[in-house]
């Protein structure tokens, strides 16, 4: 028995019964705690990121009538707009509390609020997954100790609960816990199915944690190779995974998303995921007794959906974004949280590996442990333990997979404290049992070498750095934003950066946004910016533009320049004038230049 069990055993069993109701309760207090100390922001709606924005605008226009399956938006882009690959289902909340709002506070209120607290509802899904496999993997009582860091270790994951972060981010990522909880699960077909169930949620609002999903489906996979019993666990996989594809699909899949685009859930991934169901289905009930057998056959089950795939969908074997050479030159290649974590400077590097790393050796540590026992737990470690190391190679591919490799390391870290701190606390030396511990939680948290990282003189931000970092931070502020509306609604040609926060903010359109189905657009902003005034002036014309917006030293701004010297925007940055535009005032201390376009 534990100490908590010798000590307070009534309390103990409570906690343990209900375990869930606790976790629960730890959330929410984490959600106050959360909107209590960000509230400001709410109340400016800062919505930080262009997803953000887009998705805010997607939600608006949902209760104002637009049709369920219409993912276009018609505020990028004028007057045809663009089709955003996303799905509704991110929606639902944002738009439910909003009209759960709105009759006590109004619409504007209602939006505020709601984007403070939407974000953190999957938080609740991911504190019970991880809290149901540190239960299953460790023990009784560590659902606590998951929590825990989860809330203060995982800072790159938790940036995607933020209030105001209202993009599927989080929700995904809610997700992914479940995933774990599933390969854990010593249910095996409750197991599997929800990790299908989780994949399939997951592909229906975006296929950013594909690879993921893929990696579960082959954990799964391997589990039944190695041990026939796990039959159940492949076969409740296989089914929640064809099933609950066809079915995001059928309620969520938009117009623009019937045809065969490789970017999100569309016929061409509901394909693959049926099929990949119905052959893993079929494998399982027949459960040959070889096991060189059921790798024979997982290979070539394999094989028939890569080849396929291939044969049916040549279209998407590159870019799935399916973008021109020359967008993906320019703009897709150079965003910087999809290039590997190595390309970042140390300073930015350096915390997104360090928790990964740790959960990395913690999971393995308790797996060999699990399997020099025999335990029970062997298998669900073991599948922990690759999904861990799976994460941590993907930083090698993307920063972006930061968040999630984060997430995943909690296992891990939560058994090396465990482990460890009963070996530190039983020591007969009182130094050890004091800072022994105190040295174990930090390791494992992460903490030791974060602290010490707010002191070293590396890779701190210059002069240059800190102007651009000063204008991306004003320039789309709430304040700065909404002066816009003292002019007549029009299309503003402004940064593409800038796109969603004008249409968000603004009564006003905008030309172009960072999506990649808004291509077209993003390139004839880079063009009218990058060449001469003529040429901005034809493209303007072309867009309908009324306004032109600029953010002097916006981090956009600074390519134009560097790429384009004498181009119209860096002519423009340099105070010379033009005769089609004529400034307007701004507020004195306004970030922004506005012009007329005659």
């Amino acid at each position: 028995m534990t100490s908590v069990d010798n000590q307070w055993p009534g309390l103990a069993d409570r906690i343990d019964r209900h375990w869930m109701r606790y976790a629960l309760l730890a959330w929410f207090l984490f959600l106050l705690w959360s909107v209590a100390t960000d509230w400001p922001r709410i109340q400016s709606l800062g919505l930080g990121d262009t997803d953000d924005n887009m998705r805010l605008m997607q939600v608006r226009a949902l209760l104002n009538g637009q049709g369920w399956y219409d993912l276009r938006n018609y505020y990028l882009n004028p007057p045809g707009g663009f089709d955003i690959h996303w799905s509704r289902i991110v929606d639902l909340p944002i738009a439910g509390l909003i009209l759960l709002l709105r009759p006590f506070v109004g619409t504007p209120e209602a939006e505020r609020i709601a984007c403070g607290i939407a974000p953190l509802l999957p938080l609740s899904i991911a504190f019970l997954g991880l809290g149901a496999t540190a239960r299953r993997l460790i023990g009784k009582h560590v659902w606590m100790l998951a929590i825990a860091l989860m809330a203060f270790a995982c800072t790159s994951t938790m940036l995607m609960f933020a209030p105001e972060r209202i993009d599927h981010h989080g929700w995904q990522l809610a997700m992914l816990s479940l995933t774990v909880a599933g390969l854990s699960d010593p249910s095996r077909a409750r197991g599997g199915a929800i990790v299908g169930a989780a994949s399939a949620v997951s592909l229906s609002i975006g296929l950013e944690m594909m690879p993921y999903a893929a990696m579960a489906g082959a954990i799964i996979t391997l589990q039944w190779i190695w041990d026939r019993d796990e039959a159940p666990r492949v076969q409740g996989y296989a089914l929640a995974l064809g099933g609950g594809t066809a079915l995001g699909y059928a309620a969520f899949g938009s117009y623009a998303n019937m045809v065969m685009r490789c970017d999100a859930l569309t016929p061409v991934y509901l394909t693959v995921m049926i099929v990949a169901g119905a052959l893993l289905f079929a494998l399982a009930r027949l459960n040959p007794a070889s096991r060189w057998v059921r790798l024979g056959l997982a290979v070539a089950a394999g094989a028939v959906i890569v080849v396929g795939f291939a044969l049916l969908f040549p279209q998407c074997l590159g870019r799935p974004e399916q973008v021109s050479d020359e967008l993906a030159r320019n703009w897709l290649n150079n965003v910087r949280e999809a290039k590997p974590v190595y390309t970042h400077p140390f300073r930015t590097a350096f915390p997104i590996v360090t928790f990964p790393l740790i959960g990395l050796i913690g999971a393995f540590v308790a797996a060999k442990r699990a399997f020099d026992d025999r335990a029970p737990n062997m298998v669900g470690w073991a599948a922990v333990a690759l999904f861990t190391l799976f994460a941590c190679l993907m930083l090698l591919w993307q920063t972006r997979a930061g968040p999630a490799a984060q997430m995943l390391a909690v296992p891990g870290a939560a058994a090396l404290i465990w482990i460890a701190v009963p070996l530190t606390l039983g020591s007969g030396n009182m130094l050890v049992r004091v800072f022994g511990t105190a040295i174990v939680v930090l390791f494992a948290s992460g903490a030791l070498f974060a602290l010490p990282m707010q002191f070293l003189p590396i890779d701190k931000p210059d002069k240059r750095s800190q102007i651009i970092n000063t204008a991306a931070a004003r320039c789309p502020s709430f304040n700065a934003m909404n002066s816009l509306n003292r002019y007549p609604p029009g299309v503003m040609f402004s940064f593409v950066d800038l796109g969603p926060r004008i249409i968000t903010i603004s009564h006003h359109k905008a030309v172009a946004g960072p999506y990649h189905r808004n291509g077209d657009a993003i390139l004839d902003v880079q063009h009218a910016f990058g060449r001469s005034p003529d040429e901005f002036r034809a493209i303007a014309a072309r867009h309908g533009a009324n306004y032109l917006l600029v953010c002097p030293n916006m981090p956009e701004s600074t390519i134009y320049r560097a790429r384009n010297p004498g181009g119209f925007y860096d002519r423009l940055a340099k105070g010379e004038k033009f005769a089609f535009l004529t400034p307007l005032p701004l507020p004195r201390n306004s970030p922004l230049r506005l012009f007329r376009i005659r």
